[in-house]
């Protein structure tokens, strides 16, 4: 069923987000790709603990491509660190939001790297039913840091916060603000459209917001 919304500069704090959020790779990078073994020890870190064991993992090949590292045996999916990002973050998130986030990285596998485009199309897929979005509100995970520390299983500085999806969410749905009122305080980002969600995020390491 098509929905009718405004579409603001598709921009999300979520991996989109990461989440979902994944850049072509570029072959003098290729060597930083870390080993099976930790891309799925850093990834299973953005999730809960109890979660941990039984999450399915996707990482990166040499060329850039996701593959699927680990099958699971819950509800959740991590995913690695993309090497060829400046920023280091894993994120973990629920099976009901799988097909949104694994469409983003098909796109971007296709060579479509703009992030305007591939939310529009994503958003379009989804307005049309073609593209499956969670029914109930889907928890993605978000953990950035400094680095995975291999040899410890540490993240270095770690710093967690979450987007709660729920798809064509409005203000007035959910009685929340659609602009953050301090750090920690949950808010609607993108409201009336198939990437609204809930975004809490705290104060980082350090202060600010």
């Amino acid at each position: 069923m098509a929905h009718s919304h405004f579409r603001p500069a598709p921009w999300s704090g979520a991996v989109v987000i990461a989440i979902a959020a994944t850049l072509a790779a570029s072959a003098d990078l290729a060597a930083q790709v870390p080993s099976r073994d930790v891309q799925i020890a850093e990834a299973v870190m953005a999730a809960p603990a109890e979660d941990r064991g039984g999450a399915r993992v996707i990482g990166w090949r040499e060329d850039g491509t996701t593959l699927t590292l680990r099958e699971g045996t819950n509800a959740l999916i991590c995913l690695a660190d993309n090497p060829n990002q400046d920023a280091w973050n894993v994120a973990c998130y629920p099976k009901s939001i799988e097909p949104y986030m694994a469409r983003g990285r098909e796109l971007r596998e296709q060579g479509i790297t703009d992030s305007q485009e591939v939310t529009k199309r994503r958003w379009d897929e989804a307005d049309a039913g073609t593209l499956e979005m969670p029914e109930a509100p889907a928890t993605v995970y978000i953990l950035h840091g400094e680095g995975f520390n291999a040899a410890t299983g540490e993240v270095i500085e770690p710093f967690l916060r979450w987007a709660i999806y729920s798809p064509w969410a409005t203000a007035e749905s959910t009685g929340l603000s659609l602009s953050p009122g301090g750090p920690g305080a949950p808010w609607l980002m993108f409201p009336g459209t198939p990437g609204a969600h809930i975004m809490i995020t705290p104060s980082p390491p350090g202060g600010g917001i």
